[in-house]
Formats: C-alpha cells, structure tokens, sequence
C-alpha cells in the first residue's frame, strides 16, 4: 500500500509541475487518468518463487499488462514500454528488477522467451532487450550492473545470429516447437482467425508447415496480420532489424561505458546491417520501406506502422524520413496511427487497419521527433492521449487497442481485450503526456 500511494503522488507532482512550467498543461480529465495508471500500475506486479504447472518462477517481482483478467504473466515486448511508463513515474526499482527478470530468462534458456507462461517457450519476441537495460541504466549509472548484464546480451544477441538469420544476412522470425506443439498451436489459430485452409492445408507436413509460419508470426508480437501474407519465415521484417540495429549500437555504446575495446566490432555490425536494410526493404520506386520476402526476391506490398521502428533507430536519410512523412496519411487515421494501411484481407486481423497499437504509437511519435517532424510527432501524441483518455472516461479502464477511425473500444479483435490494460498502454500514455507537456 505504501507504494501505491508514493506512485500517486509522484504523479499528481508531475502534474502539478507541468502545469505551471509547459506550454500544454494536463487538463484535469489527464490528470484523473495519469492517477489512475499512478495507482494501477502496482496492481500489475506479481511474484512467483517457484514454478507451477503453467507459469516459471523468477528471482524478483515482475509487471505483467493488467490488473485481473488474461495477461497474467509476465511478456517480453510488452515490458519495455511498461518500464518507459514506471520510469516516469520514478519507479527505477521496479523498472531494474523487470529487467533482471529478462536478463535471468535469458541466462536460463538462451534467448527471452514470448512470455513466462511455460506455453510460450517455443518462441522469443521482439529484441527489447538492450533497449531496457540502457534506460535503467541511464538512470542508475551502475557500470556493475551494466558488467554483468553485457554477456547476457551477447547470449541473446547470439540466438537471434544463430537461429534466426536469413541467407541474406539480415534476420527473421521464427519458432523452437516441436512437431507436437505445432499441431496443437495450427488448430489453435486456424479457430481464432476464423480461418479454414482445408483446401491448401490437406497433410500433415502442409499442417507443420503453416503452423510454423503462424509460430513465427507470433514472435512476431504481431499475431496476427496481413504483412506476411501468413508466410512470416520467408520475410526479413524491418522492425526486427531495426531493433537488432539498435542492439548492436547499444552494444558499440555499453562497450565504450565500460572500456572493453569492443566498440568497433559492435559499429561493424551494425554497419553492415544498415547497409542490408538500405538493399533489401528500401524501395526506389515510391521511397519507402517494406518487408523484404527473401524466399522470393521481393518487397512485401503492405506498409506498416513497424517502418517507424527504422526512424526511431535512425537508419532512413533525412530524404527517406522526408518521403515517409509525406506517406504518413496512408497509416494516420483520425485518432492515430493503424498498424497497416487499409489492404483487402480474407481474414480479420487485429494487427492491421485500423487497429491503433500502442508499440506502433510509441515508435512513430519517437521516429518522426528524431527526424525533427516535431509538429507531427506532437500531434500524433495528441491523437494517442486523447483516444485514450476518452476511452477512459467512457468506460474506466485502459483497453490493449482501439480503433483508430472511431476513437473507440471497438477494434477488430481475435480475442476478448481485456481490461484494465496497464502494460504497454499505460506507458505510452504516460510517454504522451510527457512528451506534449514538455
């Protein structure tokens, strides 16, 4: 109890500052939602020191998306924009121990599993990794913990180098089931897209085959969507190797913290795979990047929000940010950013228009301030809070994703949304209010 309180103060500080210091002050609906996620986000934190049947221990206590309901466990992806939210909210401590939770599982199975849920193991998910322990670090300056956490990195920076490289050298996505698992994940998913493939899927090595691409579609954290056209093995995604750019630049920076020589090797690395990116997803024709299908020589014809991941690395020109911005009205809905463009698509996925994710709206807002496109940041930031705290005010609680043409809880979903979602949209939230008091 102590603990919410101090959170609640801490926020109702920050909005007490930001009123008398910023040229747009939290208005009081804000105000009652920053508040809310003050008080809510210490609901999220659980403890497990022993494995059950489902779920693996782990050393500290953990966040996990929301407050009751689905979600239970603690997810990879999820977690840093959980932390961008605790961080602001001052909570290093909580932050640092989500991280060494990480950090721990990576030690223990070589690679951040999807989530804790022992069903989850059979893939990883997005490489946040090196993301969070630079802004824990950041923040406590603790070259110890930077040390020790070096190597782990390394060890999932090998994963994704060994078991997830395409031919062409950049990464994929993809899955460590077995035979078994697949099956079972096939009948799964062809139930929740709603989908019957009986007339392409008619043995069991075609059942393997496309259950292996839905698996990796999964680790995708975009489960599910239309980019892949639901052969997610075969493509190199720009986001994932946008994040992999990142680690290893994080990688070229913790080695000059810690004065080890390994700067350059890091620098290389990342180079190179700048280079690749530039060859294989940029598109001449329009200026834009996409998904590169390295089975079949080509760029996938779906723009997706996962392009503000390469702004956010600061891997386009300023000329490729530039045409990125005058293509912005092609995924800007009216009350944010849709995780893809309107495409036809057979089945109904949540991943895709005009679905408004918080990941996509974190990193457009972010993509689009460093490129100095600060009046299109700001108003994307708008967009999000404002949806959000609408949402709120309707239905009292914070919702995994909306619809980003009606502003309301009534997105195309593959499940039941749960409530009250914490997790990643209570930090992008939290990132937004910030940012536009700023």
């Amino acid at each position: 109890m102590p603990k919410k309180i101090t959170l609640a103060a801490l926020a109702v500080a920050a909005v007490l500052s930001s009123c008398g210091n910023n040229n747009e002050p939290l208005s009081q609906e804000e105000a009652e939602l920053r508040e809310h996620i003050a008080s809510g986000m210490p609901q999220t934190v659980r403890e497990m020191h022993r494995d059950d049947q489902d779920v693996i221990a782990l050393p500290y206590s953990y966040s996990v998306p929301t407050i009751r309901g689905m979600f239970q466990e603690m997810y990879y992806w999820d977690t840093y924009f959980t932390n961008e939210g605790l961080l602001i909210l001052g909570d290093l401590g909580q932050a640092k121990k989500n991280v060494d939770n990480i950090l721990y599982m990576i030690g223990k199975f070589g690679y951040m599993p999807n989530g804790t849920h022992k069903a989850l193991l059979n893939r990883s998910q997005p490489p946040y990794s090196s993301m969070m322990v630079r802004s824990v670090y950041e923040r406590s300056a603790d070259k110890e913990w930077l040390a020790a956490a070096y190597p782990v990195l390394e060890k999932e920076y090998g994963f994704w180098m060994s078991r997830r490289l395409a031919p062409n050298g950049l990464n994929r996505y993809g899955h460590c089931a077995t035979d078994e698992e697949l099956t079972g994940f096939y009948g799964a998913i062809a139930g929740r897209l709603r989908t019957d493939r009986s007339e392409t899927v008619t043995s069991l090595q075609d059942t393997l085959k496309a259950s292996a691409h839905w698996l990796a579609e999964a680790e995708s954290g975009w489960d599910f969507n239309p980019r892949f056209s639901q052969r997610c093995m075969d493509f190199n995604p720009v986001d994932l190797n946008a994040l992999l750019y990142i680690f290893e630049k994080n990688m070229e920076w913790f080695s000059g913290e810690l004065g080890n020589g390994r700067a350059g090797e890091w620098k290389a690395l990342a180079d190179k795979r700048k280079d690749l990116i530039q060859e294989y997803c940029y598109n001449p024709e329009d200026g834009l990047f996409y998904d590169y299908d390295y089975v079949n020589g080509c760029r996938s014809e779906v723009l997706s929000g996962a392009v503000f991941n390469l702004m956010y690395a600061g891997i386009m020109t300023k000329k490729q940010a530039g045409a990125m911005r005058k293509a912005l009205g092609r995924l800007e809905m009216e009350h944010g950013v849709a995780a893809c463009e309107d495409v036809p698509c057979e089945i109904t996925y949540q991943w895709a228009y005009p679905n408004a994710w918080a990941a996509v709206n974190y990193m457009a807002i972010r993509g689009m301030d460093r490129y100095g496109f600060v009046k299109d940041a700001r108003r994307l930031a708008r967009k999000y809070l404002d949806s959000n705290v609408a949402q709120f005010k309707e239905t009292g609680v914070l919702w995994e994703k909306y619809n980003a043409l009606t502003g309301r809880n009534d997105a195309a979903a593959e499940y039941a949304t749960p409530g009250d979602f914490m997790g990643w949209t209570a930090g992008t939230v939290l990132f937004c209010m910030d940012y536009l008091t700023e």
